[in-house]
């Protein structure tokens, strides 16, 4: 299976300091996206940290089979989408104790979206938070992981309606993300892929800036991945940039 790949992150345009990170790995077929948060810079450590414990563990994995311990392994899960949730539960560990050393970065944590493309599909998606996925095929768009956020506590209760959602006061209060404990719940999902079809991660930084209807038309009148990146992080910027944008783009080619 042939695939396109690219990333790019952006400060925005009320942040000083960029506290997402993100990454592509194109031999491991890994690609992440982790929006950090907490006091000073403590956001910036803690999404990095993420994605540096991910990268390494993936990449030291290929090795070593039995690097998923302590965890146990899910029974109703593959190998691969298992190793996509445990490289992520050793990514919170890791800030939570660091956190738990260092008491200018206490409180920090960053939500994390990541995606595993098989050889030969399907694609795992692995997430926590509210840093999303999304699926672009035949002009359509969709959001394919579930926020892990309050008001979408609220949305699926019936108290707001999506489009009261977008507007809510407490949007960026998440209900899960990593380094709050020792042990975080991971939703692992599996996709069938197609030729065609664009999945991309992104920060809330773009997804609360810019309308699915927007990524859907900026998707259909790129020439590239290159070219979406940008003009979604640029459509994000001038609709007020608040906050940090990043996204990594995946296209199925053959």
């Amino acid at each position: 299976m042939k695939f396109s790949c690219f990333g790019k992150t952006d400060v925005g345009r009320k942040r000083e300091l960029n506290e997402d990170s993100f990454a592509v790995l194109d031999e491991e077929r890994v690609f992440v996206v982790a929006d950090g948060m907490g006091g000073h810079n403590a956001g910036e450590v803690a999404s990095s940290i993420a994605i540096e414990t991910i990268v390494n563990f993936f990449r030291a994995s290929k090795e070593d089979e039995d690097m998923t311990w302590p965890y146990k392994m899910d029974p109703n899960l593959s190998i691969e989408a298992n190793k996509l949730k445990v490289g992520i539960k050793f990514a919170n560990r890791k800030i939570f104790r660091v956190a738990q050393g260092n008491a200018s970065y206490s409180g920090m944590g960053t939500t994390i979206v990541a995606m595993l493309l098989l050889e030969n599909g399907p694609l795992y998606i692995a997430h926590v938070g509210d840093s999303r996925c999304y699926r672009y095929a035949d002009g359509a768009i969709s959001q394919v992981t579930e926020d892990h956020s309050l008001v979408n506590e609220y949305v699926k209760a019936g108290q707001l309606t999506p489009e009261q959602a977008r507007n809510f006061p407490h949007k960026n209060v998440i209900m899960r993300a990593l380094g709050m404990k020792e042990n975080v719940l991971v939703d692992v999902l599996e996709r069938p892929v197609s030729k065609g079809e664009i999945y991309f991660a992104c920060s809330d930084g773009l997804s609360d800036m810019v309308t699915d209807d927007d990524m859907a038309v900026i998707l259909a009148d790129s020439k590239n991945l290159r070219e979406a990146a940008d003009k979604l992080i640029d459509r994000a910027n001038a609709n007020g940039g608040k906050d940090n944008i990043s996204v990594v783009l995946l296209r199925i080619d053959e």
